[in-house]
């Protein structure tokens, strides 16, 4: 195996360019550990009319796509690319899975000026190349999930009250943010990733904050950049999340967590 590969994570994406599905095969499109979406490389520049050349050395295997004078170059493992003569940084590593070159589909639709919008609910990236608005061209299947009780969650999310933090824990041996909420839903039989951000692009459905129900996932920007934090919305303004003093109760228009508020999504 390539040194730079990485399993598909779930969950598998869509990715349509103007009104049509891309044609995907093996493991198609994905969603990496970070939240980002991978897709295909030679799949996608087939269908936006660019080229594309690979280069293996040794264990590196170089991405060279070009479109008109467009030219951008692209490493398995790295961050970063060159488009003609600039440096540039993705959100995301490109990388090879199981023999297959993926790249940042956002990395794609800016370099050769395309407009990209993702559609959570369906998980769904749509470039446009036209510059038009184009309709979902697939819409994912609604699961039915055995849970109906949503205190049912919050009752199993306050069984951890003052566990202590860890970075990166996920048992009740020590949580980080995403690592809790991923624990407490497993309980119910509901998979989510060890992500705040991956949870909040990808997962449920966006909710309003005069909506809230008991249940939901409510996300906070602590890191000045974006969804960085996640907990689960108890009732009457209160939610649960893992903190740095530990699993903690706070209300979402104290001081601290109000300003940070970045929206909530419902998985149940």
């Amino acid at each position: 195996m390539h040194p730079y590969a990485a399993s598909a994570a779930t969950p598998v994406v869509k990715v349509q360019i103007n009104d049509s599905l891309l044609s995907l095969t093996g493991k198609g499109a994905f969603i990496d550990s970070k939240g980002f979406t991978q897709v295909p490389v030679r799949a996608i520049t087939e269908k936006l009319g660019a080229s594309v050349h690979f280069e293996k050395s040794g264990s590196v295997v170089k991405v060279t796509i070009s479109k008109g004078a467009t030219k951008a170059v692209l490493h398995a493992g790295s961050s970063y690319a060159e488009v003609g003569s600039e440096r540039v940084k993705m959100d995301t590593v490109a990388r090879v899975v199981d023999g297959q070159a993926y790249v940042p589909v956002r990395f794609i639709s800016e370099t050769f000026g395309y407009s990209l919008k993702w559609d959570a609910k369906n998980r769904l990236a749509m470039i446009s190349t036209d510059g038009q608005s184009h309709k979902a061209a697939w819409t994912a299947p609604v699961q039915k999930l055995k849970l109906t009780n949503h205190s049912e969650v919050t009752s199993i999310a306050q069984n951890y009250l003052g566990t202590r933090y860890v970075w990166g824990g996920s048992t009740p041996s020590g949580f980080d943010c995403s690592g809790y909420i991923k624990y407490v839903y497993a309980k119910v039989g509901v998979s989510l990733p060890h992500s705040s951000i991956s949870m909040h692009n990808n997962h449920g459905t966006p909710v309003a904050k005069s909506n809230l129900q008991e249940g939901d996932l409510v996300f906070f920007i602590t890191n000045k950049v974006s969804t960085s934090h996640v907990g689960i919305y108890l009732g009457n303004n209160k939610f649960i999340s893992a903190t740095s003093s530990g699993i903690k109760v706070d209300s979402l228009n104290s001081s601290y967590w109000g300003p940070k508020y970045n929206g909530a999504n419902r998985v149940l």
